[in-house]
């Protein structure tokens, strides 16, 4: 069986809420940062910045419990090493940590208030400088979907 072929079977495989539910343990504030911050060029703008997103949810008092979980749940996957798709595999390494970040957005979405999209706007511009085009930027809240 060919590598990609392996990649979309593990991605087939992936099942998003138990991904989260299993990451909790993972979470770390400064890991998550530090990925963010290292693979921010390869992952792209949009992806950072749910992530972004989902981190500054699970700062805010506003945010109950139950969605704090999932967001751990989802951040923690993020920074695990060892994960469906290895991250350091050239274009699919991150397919998996995106779905698990989308599905993490879609669960919390009414948890993301102003405050929590102004932190995420600040912080793409201290990640991306001038580069980030932060109108450009989709607002998951808008549509009622995150992509």
């Amino acid at each position: 069986m060919s590598k990609w072929k392996t990649y979309q079977n593990q991605l087939k495989k992936l099942n998003p809420r138990k991904a989260v539910e299993q990451s909790r343990q993972y979470f770390s504030e400064k890991d998550t940062m530090e990925k963010l911050r290292t693979y921010s060029g390869r992952i792209g703008e949009k992806f950072v910045y749910y992530s972004l997103l989902l981190y500054y949810a699970l700062q805010s008092p506003e945010t109950p419990r139950k969605a704090k979980l999932t967001i751990a749940g989802a951040l923690g996957y993020l920074i695990l090493p060892a994960d469906a798709l290895p991250d350091f595999l050239p274009v699919v390494g991150f397919t998996d940590d995106s779905a698990v970040i989308l599905y993490a957005v879609y669960q919390v979405i009414s948890h993301i208030d102003e405050k929590v999209k102004e932190e995420a706007k600040v912080r793409m511009v201290k990640l991306f400088g001038d580069k980030v085009n932060i109108e450009n930027l989709e607002d998951p809240t808008k549509s009622g979907k995150a992509d």
